[in-house]
């Protein structure tokens, strides 16, 4: 047998000055849908997710709450861990930028850029956001309230900085950068966010200072120990510690990097599609293929603030509508890319409407069927019409639809695609009216039910990397055995055999109803 195609897939690492909120369930739900998804393709698949736990803005937050620095992200770190937990994440490791092997990751990297010639040791005196990790040039800071300086971009505070600092001459990659871009026109999506890198490219870069002399809480720079490296240079290098670098020899190496994907959020797209490239580059490593940029969530329409209390605990969502209505609705509500709103009228809508009144109630119904005119098996069918066999061949195509979807990262538009088959299959099972055809031709009610639970069953194979236990407990209904639920099985080939026991059907999608506290 050949060896599997491998697929490695990134989260951004988290950064451990907070408890986690929607906006970090949501990119890691991305991840896990298409990790599940390559996974039931035959892929070999490497998920990663993780913490980044050094930096200012750590060390501060760890004062804060009288703390040491280790013992505050060892605390932190475990509530991202648990996250995985609560929203039924897949992914195959969990990296902490505190550990060994990416302390020799980091260092290494810095060893090879700067035998390349790429990084020089001057002084830094400008801008400072301690918020976002990140220095700032004139442009990009403006008057704030009391007489501070605060950034253009989100008002985030800073602080003037002079301090000796290495530098890494990123002026000299505008050209290799832009030149990348034209070549791999993938590497940066979506399209909006790649015609925003170039454009910044393009207006020329300037060197960018990679070691701090006034913060020990981090990684030393190699051979100067009294500096630290920047933590973007620490954060990014993840990627590669948890591929094995610099064992570049190991399998995990030789089977996984370069990454396929890098999913994050749009505000840390600049760190990701610029500087993380021209690191690499420097140091003779080959840069990861995509990197993918999307939105942001507001709540009830406003933006998420804690001085607002609406930050959203993805702990309390999942608790109140459940996991994989939550999984469904952060994925269907919006194209993957853009800004959404996360508002209850919304997700309820789409629990009652979506998954409990067109899909769930389309299998209960049909599966009652079976169960109870069909001996408690699945139906044999007869020779099929051609309305059997349009509906057939919808479901049967739906597979590589919903692959080159995946494949873009456009879950929604997957989601679309299967619920216009869910679509197509009401209104087939409305045109046939099996309960007329009980009375009237038992033979051909058994051949419709087929029919549909063949349409079904290509549906939830196709859903459970959105929704894994519903859809697993859909397949389960429909008699599927647990080694014939990948994407390899469906098609023609892989039907579902006539007299195959049924369970009793129950439920899987059931409606949310309002309390008194939601009225």
């Amino acid at each position: 047998m050949a060896p599997r195609a491998a697929y490695y897939l990134s989260t951004p690492i988290y950064y451990v000055n907070d408890s986690p909120h929607i906006g970090h369930a949501y990119t890691s739900l991305a991840c896990d849908v298409l990790a599940r998804f390559m996974r039931l393709d035959g892929r070999d698949v490497m998920f990663l997710t993780g913490t980044d736990e050094h930096g200012q803005k750590v060390q501060k937050s760890a004062i804060a709450a009288g703390m040491e620095p280790q013992e505050f992200v060892d605390q932190v770190s475990e509530r991202f861990r648990a996250l995985g937990g609560v929203m039924g994440y897949s992914n195959d490791d969990f990296i902490r930028t505190t550990e060994d092997r990416h302390t020799r990751s980091c260092q290494e990297l810095w060893r090879r850029i700067a035998a390349n010639g790429h990084i020089y040791l001057d002084k830094y005196a400008g801008w400072y956001s301690v918020r976002d990790e990140a220095f700032c040039t004139e442009a990009e800071v403006t008057d704030g309230p009391g007489g501070g300086k605060v950034t253009v971009a989100d008002s985030s505070p800073v602080e003037w900085v002079e301090e000796p600092s290495y530098f890494f001459r990123l002026s000299d990659w505008q050209g290799p950068l832009l030149e990348f871009y034209e070549k791999n026109p993938q590497a940066v999506a979506p399209e909006s966010r790649r015609n925003e890198v170039i454009s910044f490219v393009s207006g020329g870069l300037n060197d960018l200072s990679i070691s701090r002399a006034s913060l020990k809480w981090g990684i030393p720079v190699p051979d100067a120990p009294d500096h630290t490296m920047y933590v973007w240079l620490d954060a990014l290098t993840n990627y590669i510690s948890a591929a094995g670098f610099p064992d570049t020899e190991c399998d995990t190496w030789r089977t996984y990097w370069p990454a396929d994907l890098h999913m994050v959020g749009k505000d840390i797209l600049r760190f990701h599609t610029v500087y993380w490239p021209a690191f690499l580059m420097a140091a003779g490593v080959e840069p990861p293929t995509r990197v993918f940029a999307h939105g942001w969530w507001t709540n009830e329409g406003e933006k998420m603030s804690k001085s607002l209390g609406n930050v959203i605990d993805p702990h309390q969502i999942v608790a109140r509508y459940g996991l994989d209505a939550v999984r469904y609705f952060l994925l269907r509500a919006l194209p993957f890319g853009s800004d959404g709103d996360f508002a209850h009228r919304a997700i309820v809508g789409r629990m009652n409407d979506d998954l409990a009144n067109d899909y769930g109630n389309l299998a209960q119904r049909v599966l009652t069927m079976a169960y109870r005119n069909c001996g408690a098996a699945v139906p044999e069918p007869g020779a099929f019409t051609a309305a059997d066999e349009a509906m057939l061949g919808a479901a049967e195509a739906l597979v590589d639809t919903v692959r080159a979807d995946i494949g873009e990262q456009s879950f929604h538009r997957a989601l679309i695609h299967i619920w216009e088959v869910v679509g197509q299959a009401n209104r087939y099972v409305d045109e046939q009216a099996p309960w007329v055809l009980r009375k009237e031709d038992p033979a051909r009610m058994a051949t419709v039910l087929y029919v549909v639970m063949e349409t079904l069953r290509h549906l939830a194979v196709l859903t459970q990397a959105f929704m894994p236990d519903s859809s697993g407990r859909m397949l389960d209904q429909l008699g599927v055995a647990a080694e014939a639920r990948d994407l390899a099985a469906l098609g023609p080939d892989g039907r579902l055999a006539a007299g195959t026991p049924l369970p009793k059907p129950a439920p899987v999608f059931p409606r949310f109803v309002e309390d008194s506290a939601d009225s």
